[in-house]
């Protein structure tokens, strides 16, 4: 079976954790803080703040923001449902507009008509390993006096410009198995702004500037040494796994026939956490099924869209429909682009696809 996502996990992540546990500081300790100052590097940024996961990565970036009940996010219906549950964990609402339906990122043209006097954000979350439109979000954040919060829990090392996602506004990352790298679980904040930095840190440990002094609310989201210490090793690698799944995806998109491969805006640097196709005519399920009983791994992100969550559309009350979310709800299908892929394991999946598409 080739499968749709592999962690590489090497010699170098199992012998930094046995140093870990044989120094006897397990918890979140040296490792972290070096991790914590070389993802910042990474990402250009001044800080960067480690935690559980992307998931609470996202909601203490938007506590340290102040965001909380009666206000307003504006997301992407098409994401992970951590992105919106994330805003709902701070007592706010989040606020959908469609998506563009060649990245299947936010539409930046949908944003500003959802704008309202309650609006605290925007949270675009750079799906698959695509970098969102930042230009006209930016503008819009300076003209309503919005927060940008980047869900960039996909997009390690992707790029808008010349200059790193998570390094327009408040950026959130996840190191969970299926990302370009991994720490197992965990998740990281960036910022430049020193407030927001010290706010999450204090927020990310039970609310203490100072041990057992507890100044507001806080949580237990701290990463440990062990996580930090395979997520260094992997941040080593992390250039060299980009590089290896952007061939990896040029190689797919030049052989694949019959779908639509990814589109990569001028400027943007894909870092393909996922590679996804739109599959036409309704043969996408038929197509996943095929792939299945050859061999070939595939996955559909995302089968529901948020707004169309059980959850989402019976207890909390939304009855949106968002055309281009939904057409992709029923047409995407992603593929394996992960470094472990041998030239056999492409060659495999381009001609199961092409025979497939031709019958």
């Amino acid at each position: 079976m080739i499968p749709i996502a592999k962690p590489q996990i090497g010699e170098e992540e199992k012998k930094a954790v046995l140093e870990v546990l044989d120094s006897g500081t397990i918890a979140q300790g040296p490792c972290v803080k070096a991790f914590e100052e070389k993802f910042a590097r990474m990402c250009g940024v001044k800080y960067a703040i480690a935690t559980t996961s992307g998931t609470t990565a996202l909601h203490v970036a938007l506590l340290a923001h102040g965001i909380g009940p009666g206000d307003e996010v504006i997301t992407s219906p098409f994401t992970f449902i951590a992105s919106a549950n994330s805003v709902l964990y701070t007592g706010a609402k989040p606020v959908f507009v469609d998506i563009d339906p060649y990245t299947f990122n936010i539409d930046a043209k949908n944003i500003e008509a959802a704008i309202t006097e309650h609006t605290m954000a925007i949270m675009p979350v750079h799906l698959f390993g695509l970098p969102c439109d930042m230009v006209p979000l930016i503008e819009l954040a300076e003209k309503y006096n919005l927060v940008i919060i980047e869900d960039a829990c996909q997009a390690h090392g992707a790029e808008y410009k010349d200059k790193r996602v998570g390094s327009f506004g408040t950026g959130a990352f996840s190191f969970y198995p299926t990302k370009n790298i991994t720490s197992g679980e965990g998740g990281m904040i960036t910022t430049n702004a020193p407030i927001i930095d010290e706010k999450c840190r204090v927020i990310r440990q039970h609310g203490m500037r100072k041990r057992y002094y507890h100044d507001e609310l806080g949580y237990n989201f701290r990463m440990t040494d062990i996580q930090a210490a395979i997520g260094i090793e992997q941040l080593k690698k992390l250039e060299r796994f980009n590089e290896i799944r952007q061939a990896n995806a040029k190689f797919l998109s030049t052989h694949l026939k019959g779908v639509v491969v990814p589109t990569v805006p001028e400027g943007c640097k894909h870092v393909y956490n996922l590679y996804t196709v739109r599959v036409p005519s309704g043969k996408r399920d038929a197509l996943r099924i095929y792939l299945q009983e050859r061999g070939v791994g595939s996955e559909v992100y995302y089968p529901v869209p948020i707004h169309r969550q059980t959850f989402y559309m019976k207890d909390l009350g939304y009855k949106q429909s968002f055309s281009e979310t939904e057409r992709a709800a029923q047409e995407l299908l992603s593929l394996p682009v992960h470094p472990a892929l041998s030239s056999a394991d492409l060659e495999a999946i381009v001609a199961t696809i092409n025979e497939f598409m031709a019958g």
